[in-house]
């Protein structure tokens, strides 16, 4: 994702502040809350402050570049909305979060929706899980 294009079609200014986080963004394969965006944040800049963070998330985020996700009671975590859709495993022992798609669920959720007389406008699945012992 070319998290910078997307910035200039909306209209985004590019500060200095926001082009670190937005590379930081740009490399990231997980979905970090915050807190953790702002400590790989200030280990490029450690003027970038915490404020500045969560004002620009709450930005991309309005501007559609974004997802919020807030899995169970944890933070508010956040990746990028140009991913196909995807469902989720939260692990709530690590609070680790694996993507992972199922045609057959997809299709199951088609059906369930179409069987009760409606069709799915937007959906998202989580499952919460602990490692096998």
């Amino acid at each position: 994702m070319d998290i910078e294009a997307l910035c200039a079609e909306n209209g985004l200014r590019l500060t200095k502040p926001r082009r670190v986080i937005l590379q930081v963004l740009a490399g990231m394969d997980d979905h970090p809350d915050a807190a953790e965006l702002h400590r790989r944040v200030i280990e490029i800049d450690p003027g970038i402050a915490l404020a500045t963070v969560y004002r620009t998330l709450r930005l991309l985020e309005e501007k559609g570049i974004l997802e919020k996700h807030r899995f169970g009671d944890g933070p508010a975590r956040f990746e990028s909305a140009d991913h196909p859709h995807h469902d989720h495993l939260i692990n709530i022992e690590t609070g680790d979060v694996i993507e992972f798609r199922s045609d057959e669920i997809e299709r199951l959720q088609e059906e369930i929706a179409r069987r009760h007389g409606f069709s799915i406008v937007s959906h998202r699945l989580e499952i919460y899980v602990r490692p096998k012992k």
